[in-house]
This record gives C-alpha cells, structure tokens and sequence, in this order.
C-alpha cells in the first residue's frame, strides 16, 4: 500500500516535468536545450577565465556586482552576473543546477521565460542587497545586512535557480518540491544568515509574485471568457460549454 501511495504521488508530483522533458529530449535531443548548454560553457568558461591571472580582472570588470556599486553599473552588469559563479564555490556545483534547472525549464516554460524568470530572480537578489545594507543588521525579522556585506559580491547563477526552480513548480502544480525548494532556502539563512542566503529568499520572493501576478492574470482573463460565453448564451447565439468539459488553467 505505502509503494501504492508513493507511486502516485510521484506521478502527480514530478508525472507532468517528467513526460515533458523525456518527450523533448528523445524527439530533439540537445537540440531542445541550447540556451541551457549556452549557459554551461559560459559559465564554464568565466569560471576558469576569473581563476587565471590574465582572467581575474575582466571578469570582475563585467560580471562581478557588489552593493557598493553605482547603481547603473549593477544593472550593467547584472545580465552576465547569471553566470559568474562564487570563487570560493565548487563549480561543478553550479554547472550541474544550471544543466538541470535551466533545462526542465527551458522545455516546459520556453527559452524567453526561462532568460526572463532567470533575469529577474537575479534583479530581485542585487537590488535587495542594496535595500537590506540601507536597512541596516538590526532591521526587523533580520531583513537588514551589515554595511560589510555591500563590498561581497552577488550570488551568481544560484539566485536564477532557486527564482526558475520555483517557477517551473508552480508551472506544473509541483507544490511538494516547490516547499521544499522554499525550505531549503529559509534554512540556509536560518543556519549561515549570509548575503547569499538572503539574496536566495528575495529571488524566491520574486518568482512568488511573478506567479501570483500571472494566476491574477489569468483568473480575470478566465471570467472575462465566462462573462461573454453567458452573454452569448443568453442572446441565443449559442449554449455555453458544460463546465465539466472545460480546461483546466495551468
């Protein structure tokens, strides 16, 4: 029974992800993920490049953003920052979240969502930095930082994990991963309440809101369609659908 029962939850749980990614890489191969092998070697290549002497410097220069910076320069600099991993970091690490997270969502959300979601999970991590340091350690809930921290530099592609692996759950009704997702973030701050950590929970905020802001959109959309099906139905132009028969918002 207990196999019975984790059997099906696995199918509801992971079933939708699952078929959709086998499905793409069996008809397409690699080929159905080329931003994500984009973002492999690229982050690859920063990697051993800002590990080199000739390297250090330019990746800094472009890719590196602290709080202590003018602000335009962060945004500046931020579209490249996905993928300049953390020095003191395996990068093995960051390459495999970035091949399988980048991936799922690359097939089942798109390129553009994945680049976008990605984009802002990162924006929502840089921009709090500058908020929690202007709020100060003895903020309320421990959401300031300490004026130290403005001269760490951000996270890198971790922030664009977390923000899509959120994302790609709420996309595909994976609310137990979701959770834990949210989980593991919350105690990592709680254990080592570092930047990191903390840019971690603001990317996951963001992706909350993004996907709240979407179910918004799509509810007012879905009762703007119920609203002219009724009125169509009632000026005998045609029977509504039964409701049995309607789709399910995703």
């Amino acid at each position: 029974m207990g196999e019975v029962r984790l059997s099906a939850f696995a199918r509801r749980e992971w079933g939708p992800l699952y078929g959709a990614v086998r499905t793409a890489l069996v008809t397409d191969g690699w080929q159905a993920v080329p931003l994500t092998l984009t973002a492999v070697c690229l982050t690859a290549l920063l990697q051993v490049a800002q590990h080199q002497p000739w390297g250090y410097g330019p990746v800094r220069l472009i890719g590196a953003v602290r709080a202590e910076d003018p602000l335009w320069l962060g945004l500046l600099r931020t579209p490249l920052s996905l993928f300049v991993p953390a020095l003191d970091l395996p990068v093995w690490g960051a390459l495999a979240q970035i091949l399988l997270v980048f991936g799922i969502a690359e097939i089942t959300v798109g390129r553009g969502r994945t680049l976008a979601v990605a984009y802002l999970a990162t924006l929502a991590g840089t921009l709090y930095a500058r908020i929690g340091i202007a709020l100060g350690p003895d903020a309320f809930a421990g959401l300031g930082l300490p004026a130290s921290d403005a001269h760490v530099v951000d996270t890198g592609p971790s922030a664009a994990v977390v923000g899509l692996a959120v994302f790609v759950c709420w996309r595909h009704r994976a609310w137990f991963t979701a959770g834990l997702v949210v989980a593991a973030m919350v105690v990592e701050v709680v254990v080592k309440p570092n930047l990191a950590g903390k840019e971690h929970l603001a990317a996951i905020a963001a992706a909350l809101a993004l996907c709240a802001a979407l179910s918004v959109q799509r509810t007012a959309v879905d009762d703007d369609s119920a609203v002219d099906d009724s009125s169509e139905w009632l000026s005998g132009r045609r029977r509504p659908a039964p409701s049995a028969g309607r789709a399910r918002p995703r």
